[in-house]
């Protein structure tokens, strides 16, 4: 049984807003997630294959690591954290922005880097991959 709100349910006009609903404030601006809400956004963006400029789910750790031991989560960009801002000026400032790292730290300050660039929707996974590897969802290699 899924936690509440964190079924991936077929998508509406505001599904994105939906989504947030899930997620808790961070004192830094950004909006903080629980590794099961973000395992059924990803479950959500597989399956009706959402527009990358609605959502943006973002792994920010190095490259090694994102094939490594820990793997990452389907759909996940890789854009290694001394990357972030660079690529996000690309990136629409409305769009709802996932981040993710190992275990919180690193997505947690690039969170904060695109909510001091005007991002609106920036949320961090709480516990990173080994959060996710942990409660036994499924990764990439």
């Amino acid at each position: 049984m899924s936690a509440p709100g964190t079924e991936a349910a077929a998508p509406t006009a505001n599904w994105p807003s939906a989504w947030l609903a899930g997620t808790t404030d961070n004192s830094a601006g950004y909006r903080d997630a629980e590794v099961a809400h973000v395992a059924a956004l990803a479950k959500l963006l597989t399956q009706a294959g959402a527009a990358a400029d609605a959502v943006r789910l973002v792994d920010v750790r190095e490259p090694d690591e994102y094939i490594g031991e820990l793997g990452h989560i389907k759909g996940a960009a890789l854009v290694p954290l001394a990357t972030v801002e660079a690529a996000a000026a690309a990136w629409p400032r409305d769009a709802l922005v996932v981040l993710v790292c190992r275990s919180g730290g690193r997505s947690g300050r690039a969170a904060a880097s695109l909510r001091a660039m005007g991002f609106a929707h920036v949320v961090n996974m709480v516990g990173g991959m080994l959060a996710y590897n942990a409660a036994g969802l499924p990764t990439t290699r």
